[in-house]
């Protein structure tokens, strides 16, 4: 799973030329993709997931001035930085079972696309179907 979510990020996992084994556990790869000197990278995030800018302002319900800057490099602060965390897990976790540019409504979500759910503040549903979809419970 992580030399999938490798080549569709274009991201390469480091190995220890000594042993040939992955220095970087799943975790530290799917969290650092979207992130540029240690710092979380508007840019990065949107590139792969295929959202714009101003649809990333409307995900996150920050100003768009606060978004502008941390496009330009400026970084977020720690609270800013704890809810960006909190959307790159649930993106990644989305895409593990959608397609990352996957725009179509779903009956699921009352016809609603998964972003508009998040852009409500209904992220709870879209980790209930992940849940559901990832254990098989669907009841």
């Amino acid at each position: 799973m992580a030399a999938k979510r490798n080549r569709a990020r274009g991201t390469a996992s480091k190995t220890n030329g000594a042993t040939g084994a992955n220095a970087r556990t799943l975790k530290e790869t799917v969290f650092s993709t979207h992130k540029t000197n240690g710092e979380f990278s508007v840019r990065s995030f949107c590139d792969s997931f295929g959202v714009t800018q101003d649809a990333f302002t409307r995900l996150t319900s920050f100003s768009p001035r606060a978004v502008a800057h941390w496009a330009s490099g400026r970084t977020p602060s720690g609270s800013a930085q704890k809810r960006l965390t909190e959307l790159t897990r649930l993106f990644d976790a989305l895409s593990d079972l959608v397609e990352a540019k996957a725009k179509r409504p779903n009956p699921a979500f009352d016809g609603s696309t998964p972003l508009q759910v998040i852009e409500r503040g209904e992220t709870d549903r879209i980790w209930r179907m992940i849940w559901e979809l990832q254990t098989g419970n669907t009841g």
